[in-house]
This record gives structure tokens, C-alpha cells and sequence, in this order.
């Protein structure tokens, strides 16, 4: 489900009619997450980390409003959720796109993300489902590469507004303390940097909690 944001009364009018005539209407960063904790949870619930951390984005997600913004046409709709459009890897070397439905209760999110995985890893090609609505963020994880930065594939005539939230490898210290590159691509349009910021800033707590 979604809603239509009141446009005229909101105070953020001018920047998305400003940002949204850009080419390319995105910006990002890429932040070191402290995933000691979250590591160590996610082995004592002899879960995947991938899913534990995919779980753990959809929650911070879920919790900044502007992340739930999305554009179209010339109108901005406000989702009651965004799930997930994750790519998975299969033993072939090749990858698809998934679509994994959040929900806030982890058991619940880890069998359905299971069961998406098992899926897309007994299927060939790139698409293998229709993706009918764009109440997702697209994710992806690159466990080979400690990246301090991040670019992606766009086409700039497809109209998209859908946030890109990527991992690193995960490094490890001499004293144990482990972390992980997160990069987050957003549309300048929908927030600012303080949202960008309000974002990560929770996914880390999350991550600690």
C-alpha cells in the first residue's frame, strides 16, 4: 500500500524539483559499519550473516520515512514497506535479482529470504520474476572486495528512485574487532544528506544492539 505525499505543502518542494531534472539525480557514500556484534549474534542464532544484515538494513529502512518515497511521474507516493531486490549469486558465477518481502519479526524474514535464495539458485537468467512494484531498495553484497567506494550501472531514461544499499568484505583486526563497507546510493530528489546520515546512524545501532 501507499500514499500520495502532499507535493505543494512539503517543505522539501523546491529540492525535488530541482534534483529530479538532473541526469543523474543520485548521490551516495560509503560508510565502515561496526558488524562485530551483529557477526557474533547472527552465529549464535546459526543464521547467515547476509541475511541477518539484509534483515537489519530493511529494519533501518523501514524506519526513515523519505527511504519510503517514490517518484512517479511528478508525484511522490510514500510505501507502508520496502522489501528487498537482492542479488543472488549462484554456483556458476552467474547472479539474479530477488525479491524478498520484509518483515520486522527475523524468524518470519529469514525463512522467506531462504526460501527466495533456494530459488533463485535453482534458476538461471538475470530476471526470473516480474517486479511489479518499486516499494524496494536494490541490495547487493561483494564479499570479494573491501571497496572505499562504490559506482553502479544506471540507465539515466529509466525513471528509478529506488535506493541502492551495497556490503563490502568483511575485514578483521588484530584485536578481533570486525567491520564492513556499506555503500547507500539515494535519489537527491527524495532526501538530503541529514536523511543519509539519520539512516546509517541507526543501521549502526541495530547492528550493536
Amino acid at each position: 500500500m501507499k500514499t500520495l505525499l502532499d507535493l505543494e505543502n512539503w517543505n522539501r518542494k523546491e529540492h525535488f524539483q530541482h534534483f529530479k531534472q538532473m541526469e543523474e539525480p543520485f548521490f551516495g557514500a560509503t560508510v565502515q559499519i561496526d558488524c562485530t556484534k551483529a557477526y557474533q549474534t547472527a552465529k549464535s542464532l546459526k543464521s547467515s550473516f547476509f541475511i541477518f544484515y539484509l534483515h537489519k538494513t530493511l529494519v533501518a529502512v523501514n524506519s526513515i520515512e523519505n527511504f519510503k518515497y517514490r517518484i512517479d511521474n511528478n508525484a511522490i507516493y510514500i510505501n507502508d514497506r520496502v522489501d528487498a531486490s537482492a542479488t543472488i549469486g549462484r554456483e556458476d558465477g552467474t547472479f539474479g535479482f530477488s525479491l524478498i518481502e520484509y518483515n520486522p519479526d527475523f524468524t518470519i524474514f529469514e525463512q522467506t529470504a531462504l526460501t527466495e535464495i533456494e530459488r533463485i539458485q535453482n534458476t538461471t537468467g538475470l530476471f526470473t520474476r516480474a517486479f511489479d512494484n518499486d516499494n524496494l531498495i536494490h541490495f547487493s553484497a561483494i564479499p570479494w572486495l573491501n571497496f572505499t567506494s562504490l559506482s553502479h550501472a544506471r540507465s539515466y531514461t529509466f525513471p528509478d528512485s529506488c535506493p541502492k544499499i551495497s556490503f563490502g568484505k568483511m575485514m578483521t583486526s588484530e584485536t578481533g574487532k570486525r567491520t564492513i563497507a556499506m555503500s547507500v546510493h539515494v535519489h537527491h530528489g527524495l532526501m538530503d544528506g541529514l536523511h543519509l546520515g539519520q539512516f546509517t546512524d541507526h543501521f549502526q545501532e541495530l547492528m550493536n544492539s
